[in-house]
């Protein structure tokens, strides 16, 4: 049994995983702005009362990133409230149990290769595109999270040298366009409305999707964007690693072929090396439980 823990800048999830990859318990909570160390602490103590908490072995903890995986630390570009945070430690003193800490779209990748979309191929790119976007590698079969927790973190690759500031302090990363962040803002500022009104500050992607479902412009512009973007970034990895497919998952993924329709057609105009130009792309098959069976998907691949 495995006790895992999703950690995003919009919420919080925890759950119990059994060895065959089974959510067994799960519970979730917003992230807090001020103190996200209260939504762990609560969601641990959830766990803990589960009857299944008795048999759980280790922790595993996919968050936002970046991260630092040796020394246990978080600093979410998307959580203001943690820089450097030693959250490995915190959750071990109030666990009592090993934990393993990587990016979120490592833990996504390791959880699509044990039971999702990425299962049984070798050569892989995993992303989250959601608040963020975050990502994760598959070599040779085996899952590679880099020295530091962070490699395939594709969200913050350069796809418009002149493009948009992106919060890590450079300028067009795929984040900055391709997120559901980026697809709301950007419908905004080229005029779209919330269907009822509403702030626009508060716009989500969802929304933006279900405007582009009923044909609006502005709408399918946004995603447009976002879909080329994504590819950009598919057929530079594609070209650095030489991978066969990539697996999308997150909340912008729920929006199908909104996203995956121009995402393909696009990656046919970057993709033009022969070894790249057959990669192909594939929605996440975990869907909301990505996260949680990923992070307990950390967990077993560092006890096999």
């Amino acid at each position: 049994m495995y006790a895992a823990i999703d950690i995003g800048g919009t919420k919080i999830a925890a759950g119990l995983v059994d060895g065959a990859g089974e959510l067994l318990a799960r519970h979730e909570r917003p992230t807090p702005a001020a103190e996200p160390m209260t939504a762990v602490d609560d969601l641990l103590a959830a766990l803990t009362a589960e009857p299944a908490w008795a048999e759980a072995v280790a922790v595993g903890i996919g968050s936002a990133g970046p991260i630092d995986a040796a020394k246990g630390t978080v600093s979410p570009l998307n959580i203001h409230a943690w820089r450097d945070f030693p959250l490995a430690a915190r959750v071990a003193d109030r666990t009592g149990l090993p934990v393993t800490l990587a990016g979120d779209g490592v833990a996504m990748a390791a959880g699509e290769h044990w039971r999702g979309a990425a299962k049984g191929r070798e050569n892989v790119l995993c992303m989250v595109v959601s608040t963020g976007v975050g990502g994760g590698l598959i070599l040779g079969g085996r899952l590679r999270p880099g020295p530091s927790g962070n490699a395939g973190h594709v969200g913050h690759m350069c796809v418009e040298l002149d493009g948009p500031p992106c919060p890590c302090g450079a300028r067009g990363c795929v984040e900055v366009i391709a997120s559901g962040t980026a697809i709301a803002a950007r419908a905004v500022s080229e005029g779209w409305q919330r269907p009822g009104g509403g702030a626009a500050s508060e716009a989500t992607a969802a929304e933006v999707a279900d405007s582009a479902r009923a044909g609006d412009p502005i709408a399918l512009a946004s995603f447009d964007r976002s879909a080329k973007a994504l590819a950009a970034a598919i057929a530079g990895t594609a070209a650095l690693v030489d991978m066969e497919a990539a697996v999308i998952g997150g909340g912008v993924a729920k929006s199908g072929e909104l996203l995956f329709g121009p995402l393909r057609e696009h990656l046919k105009e970057y993709a033009r090396l022969s070894f790249t130009r057959d990669v192909t792309v594939h929605p996440a098959a975990l869907g909301g439980d990505a996260g949680l069976i990923g992070a307990a998907a950390l967990v077993r691949d560092v006890e096999v």
